[in-house]
């Protein structure tokens, strides 16, 4: 399996909509976790990065990266 590329402030799209019927969420925070933001509601939620790889459907948009 491979893996996807996602980092924070991404938009993804899991497996599972959401009980609000959106399906996309925004990365705000990583770690060990990952705490992703339902786009519509705004509900957070916090769950393992191996529960989230797996959970994970695609990414819908990528972040901007600061130009270095």
């Amino acid at each position: 399996m491979v893996q996807q590329e996602y980092a924070l402030h991404d938009v993804v799209e899991m497996k599972k909509p959401h009980p609000c019927k959106n399906n996309s969420w925004e990365i705000i925070r990583m770690g060990m976790d990952i705490r992703i933001k339902c786009l519509k509601c705004g509900q957070m939620v916090l769950m393992p990065r191996r529960e989230f790889e797996k959970k994970l459907k695609k990414v819908l948009v990528k972040a901007e990266q600061p130009a270095e």
